[in-house]
């Protein structure tokens, strides 16, 4: 029985090894490899490119969407909201109303306290009615009554008298009678419409002077007028 030394055997099996390797080399070198499918590759790398930014697209929207989702859902109770009070929108101010001018009224006067309507021309004023001056006789007081029954007091009036001197015209009289408060007067001169001034005693007596200076002939009508722009009394 024929044994085969085993450094033999090892030594046969190297060798019948080597030459397999090279006959596989061999076969290698003889096949020609296929193209290579760029088209379908880039395809696949473009939809894997596409998932991709799908999938980061996604995840952000749920990290933007979650802490929404968490106030909603997780927000306070009824009884823990505090409701803001709603903005208080101030009115703008009214504009206000343009200062409104009262009508004159006549002027107060004592009894007997003198009042200068011009140079040389004075009146003033008692109980019993008007009295006045004038520069040609200042020393003669001239005299008109309200008590000696030539008036009635209880009808609308307007008396006149006319002084003149020294290129003036003194025009004034007496008013009484009429309702309303006396505010004004007009008299007619040759130079047209003249406002005189008004004259009473404390108390509203019911009467009161008036009157106006001008450089021209003086004449009727004489109007006074009330604080309401009606006419209180009249002379034609």
């Amino acid at each position: 029985m024929n044994h085969l030394d085993p450094g033999a055997e090892r030594d046969a099996e190297s060798a019948e090894t080597g030459r397999l390797r090279e006959a596989l080399a061999a076969a290698a070198y003889d096949v020609t490899p296929s193209r290579v499918p760029l088209a379908a590759v880039e395809r696949r790398g473009r939809m894997i490119r596409r998932r991709r930014r799908t999938t980061v697209l996604g995840a952000g929207c749920a990290v933007l969407l979650a802490p929404l989702a968490f106030v909603t859902l997780h927000g306070p109770d009824d009884g823990d909201r505090v409701t803001r009070p709603a903005a208080t929108v101030s009115a703008s101010p009214a504009p206000s109303a343009s200062p409104t001018v009262s009508a004159p009224t006549p002027r107060i006067v004592e009894p007997g306290e003198r009042v200068t309507a011009a140079p040389g021309f004075v009146l003033w004023l008692t109980e019993e009615g008007k009295h006045w001056t004038t520069p040609d006789v200042p020393e003669e007081d001239q005299f008109r009554s309200v008590v000696d029954g030539n008036i009635d007091r209880t009808r609308p009036g307007v008396s006149l008298q006319i002084e003149g001197t020294d290129g003036r015209v003194l025009a004034s009289g007496v008013y009484y009678g009429g309702e309303g408060t006396a505010s004004v007067v007009e008299v007619a001169s040759e130079d047209g419409p003249v406002r005189g001034k008004l004259l009473e005693l404390p108390g509203r007596p019911g009467w009161g002077v008036w009157y106006a200076v001008t450089h021209s002939g003086v004449e009727a009508p004489v109007t006074v007028r009330d604080t309401e722009g009606r006419v209180y009394a009249t002379l034609p």
